[in-house]
């Protein structure tokens, strides 16, 4: 089950896998830690690079910021090999993947708000990118080559925005969002500020932490949240949720993560709770397994995009993970797959 395991830097709060083919063993994972030295705060992070394979963990790299909330790669692999960091300084950066060093460098950097940065997203385009702020603001920023343009900014909540995330079938149209207020949105980016297209603030009973569309059926999400549930959403309907996991997952869902080939097949950070693979169909949510492993609240989540015949299902499953206060990352198979 256990592959490998390394410390980190800091504070680990979220790992991902590289989507790029031929890339698919790297793995970046980030870090936040804040420094109190009396009435002074200060914050620190950092980006580490790995080669994941399935005997160990490799440092590759390792890239120091102001400290960091969210990094996602960019989905379209025809374009540039890019991440993109959420920055506790309010900054969007982006950091351009070198194949021959596999080495990460700055790409280009974009002050978004005096507010944190806290959740990153793409469109399937690879070419919006939307920023969840500490203020309630959400932020869209279009890349034109080299640069990143600032399209709007608007405010979507009344406390932090924890989570967005583009719909899958109008990635560059429609945003989903969720925050601390308990609200999950849906915006639509054609208008200037964006306008709402809907408002749920009654399924959750506390903050909304994740958002994640189901890939291969577009009018599904599914939402995270601090009370413990995963809920299942059709996106045609959103009143109420379709399913509400009746399963107590014993801590916030901080991110949920769909099996790159396998339908229904759900990876989740429960922040007190470990990690759980869950295993979604029609109305009924089970968990397959557990892994507790980790001495610390688990914030980061990932399955990597192995390569092969995944249509079919062949290879095995790896799975990626990282707790906060003891900077710890580890590399591990599924029992059950």
């Amino acid at each position: 089950m256990d592959i490998a395991s390394s410390n980190l830097d800091g504070n680990a709060d979220a790992v991902e896998f590289c989507p790029y083919p031929t890339f698919h063993d790297l793995l970046a994972a980030a870090t936040y830690t804040l420094h109190q030295d009396g009435a002074k705060l200060t914050r620190s992070g950092s980006i580490s690079l790995f080669s994941a394979t399935s005997s160990c963990l490799q440092l590759l790299h390792r890239v120091h910021t102001p400290g960091v909330f969210d990094i996602k790669w960019n989905p379209c692999i025809y374009e540039a090999n890019l991440l993109a960091q959420a920055g506790a300084d309010g900054f969007i950066t982006l950091y351009s993947l070198h194949s021959t060093e596999l080495s990460l460098s700055e790409f280009c950097k974009e002050e978004v708000s005096s507010s944190m940065c806290l959740s990153v997203d793409w469109s399937s385009s690879g070419s919006l990118i939307s920023l969840g702020l500490s203020d309630g603001h959400v932020s869209t920023s279009l890349l034109r080559e080299d640069k990143l343009q600032i399209l709007q900014s608007w405010k979507a909540h009344e406390y932090e925005t924890w989570a967005v995330s583009s719909d899958i079938c109008q990635p560059d149209h429609l945003l989903y969002t969720g925050s601390d207020d308990c609200c999950f949105s849906c915006w639509d980016l054609r208008q200037s500020p964006a306008s709402p297209v809907f408002r749920n603030a009654k399924s959750h009973k506390m903050g909304v932490c994740c958002i994640a569309p189901c890939p291969r059926d577009s009018n599904t999400l599914l939402t995270g949240s601090y009370d413990e549930s995963v809920r299942v959403w059709d996106a045609r309907s959103v009143s109420r949720p379709v399913v509400q996991s009746s399963a107590c997952l014993g801590g916030g869902v901080w991110r949920l993560k769909n099996h790159p080939w396998i339908p229904g097949l759900v990876l989740a950070a429960c922040m007190h709770g470990g990690f759980a693979i869950l295993k979604i169909d029609g109305d009924k949510i089970d968990i397959l397994e557990t892994y507790t492993k980790h001495e610390s609240l688990a914030y980061g989540a990932d399955w990597q995009k192995a390569d092969g015949c995944m249509e079919q299902g062949s290879g095995s499953s790896v799975v990626a993970t990282c707790s906060f206060y003891d900077s710890l990352l580890r590399l591990w198979k599924p029992r059950n797959l």
